[in-house]
């Protein structure tokens, strides 16, 4: 608990410090949307696209290699506090989800100092799942970790909202 404490502390302290909006306007895996980004945040930014990509794919193996193994997921209410624990439960549901719907990018904003980075999105989601249509706002914070040359996602948070 108090590693996660510090970890959030430094990785607050971090955002404030990063936080100059940034904006991009593009779909998701869209090359142009990384270049509105800082050049700081433009590896971050290419493992939470490639995250999304592999969901959509239904690739919940590559989906979950791109993820900590202390990773922390908060969604819907709920958290699942490790790789294994999301993989095991809300994975493969998120992958079939995300199969679904079409998802653009309204704003995105990052950045990254030394070994921590950060994503935060705003977007949209449509489509229709179980025989339902979807139309949600969503917002979307990913914490990421340098490990290596690459990047590791160690926090999710996402949430959304019916459309008003």
């Amino acid at each position: 608990m108090r590693r996660l404490i510090a970890i959030w502390s430094a990785g607050f302290a971090i955002l404030l410090t990063l936080a100059s909006p940034v904006w991009a306007h593009e779909s998701v895996g869209s090359a142009t949307q990384q270049t509105a980004l800082p050049a700081s945040a433009h590896s971050a930014a290419a493992t939470v696209d490639a995250f999304h990509a592999a969901l959509q794919r239904g690739d919940t193996r590559l989906a979950a290699a791109l993820l900590a193994e202390d990773a922390l997921i908060f969604e819907e209410g709920g958290a699942e506090r490790s790789k294994a624990e999301y993989a095991a439960h809300h994975l493969p549901a998120d992958a079939a989800f995300s199969k679904v719907g079409h998802s653009n990018i309204v704003r995105r904003s990052g950045g990254s100092s030394g070994s921590f980075g950060w994503i935060a999105t705003e977007g949209r989601m449509s489509g229709t799942y179980k025989g339902k249509p979807v139309d949600r706002v969503t917002t979307e914070t990913m914490l990421l970790r340098r490990v290596g040359q690459g990047w590791k996602i160690f926090h999710i948070h996402w949430s959304s909202g019916a459309v008003s």
